[in-house]
């Protein structure tokens, strides 16, 4: 694809600006009124040698511990409620194929079921269809889960 200095000077700008390559598409088109796909977008950074930044890294959640301390029985499992109001259970009977186990309820009140299997990919199942968790609360969910594994040994 073929720019002009003006469109170029603008797509640096934007990379240097810590812009997405999804919002550099968008810009394109509302900027400059060209439709452009991603990848038509990832090609013109590239041949610009430009380098799209990072993003920063997210803030560490600092998690509470449960009642009774670490490793304290909770009755279905243990927790990891985390700041936000992400709670983190695992099965004390793994549900079969799956590695280990358990359940997540987050601050919304909503809850999944998750699993991870025999090679390590995680299992994600919401109780109420269609239900997706915000991308913090995922995250959260993440880092609560890893924690949460690694004191029983995983």
């Amino acid at each position: 694809m073929n720019l002009d200095e003006k469109q170029r000077q603008a797509i640096t700008k934007w990379i240097h600006d810590g812009l997405k390559l999804s919002e550099i598409q968008k810009r394109l088109e509302s900027d400059f009124g060209m439709r452009v796909t991603y990848l038509d977008v990832r090609l013109m950074i590239d041949d610009l040698k430009l380098q799209p930044k990072d993003p920063p890294p997210p803030p560490k959640t600092v998690l509470a511990t449960p009642p009774g301390g670490p490793g304290a029985d909770l009755g279905a499992g243990a927790a990891a409620p985390a700041a936000s109001g992400v709670n983190v259970t695992v099965d004390q009977l793994t549900k079969p194929g799956a590695l280990v186990s358990g359940k997540v309820k987050f601050g919304d009140g909503k809850t999944a079921e998750w699993f991870l299997d025999q090679t390590g990919r995680l299992g994600f199942a919401p109780t109420e269809k269609g239900y997706k968790p915000a991308p913090t609360e995922l995250q959260e969910f993440q880092i609560a889960l890893q924690n949460e594994l690694q004191k029983m040994g995983y």
